[in-house]
């Protein structure tokens, strides 16, 4: 019987990095004070965040910085790696800190095998910290969910749209994303 868990800090976590108790190949992220084993990353995974990053280059430009499967510290037990970050410009490229919630625009999951976590536990860590746009890009079903209104108890706003309709980034209305530009050629 568990009675109390101890949870780890992200300075702890660090160290245990630097330390090499981690392989270097692991994939592993810090959620809620808990290591995490991130699931391997299919094809459709990884074109979709080609795709994705491409097209955010594109249309923003200069205006953001685009952080592909990097560390954003939510608090002091969070440390998630999100699939793609649109944060604030930096002029040291966070050499000294990873992006906190203040700092990031969006963040954008992909998700071929990882929805149910992605859904369930990331979202109430990206609420909680009070990131303001979190999209999941559901590359199985060909829908984009849509997060947004963060509050302690997750996100008061959830839309899931279709491959057929366009939306903006929240930071930036003028900047329209048809969903299907993000997805591989339908069949």
């Amino acid at each position: 019987m568990i009675t109390d868990i101890r949870l780890l800090t992200v300075q702890e976590y660090h160290r245990m990095a630097e330390a090499g108790i981690f392989h270097p190949e692991e994939r592993l992220e810090l959620i809620a004070g808990q290591i995490i084993r991130k699931s391997a990353k299919g094809t459709a995974h990884e074109s979709a965040i080609t795709r994705t990053e491409r097209l955010l280059r594109q249309r923003l430009g200069e205006q953001v910085l685009l952080r592909l499967q990097s560390p954003i510290q939510l608090d002091d037990y969070s440390e998630p790696e999100p699939d793609i970050a649109v944060v604030m410009p930096n002029p040291l490229d966070y050499d000294d800190h990873h992006p906190r919630p203040e700092e990031v625009f969006l963040l954008i999951e992909v998700a071929d095998s990882s929805l149910k976590y992605d859904r369930e536990v990331k979202t109430i860590a990206y609420a909680k910290s009070g990131i303001a746009d979190y999209w999941i890009l559901d590359v199985n079903q060909r829908k984009l969910h849509i997060y947004r209104l963060p509050s302690p108890d997750g996100y008061q706003s959830e839309t899931i749209l279709s491959e057929d309709v366009t939306i903006s980034p929240l930071a930036f209305g003028d900047c329209a994303i048809a969903l299907r530009e993000l997805l591989r050629p339908a069949s």
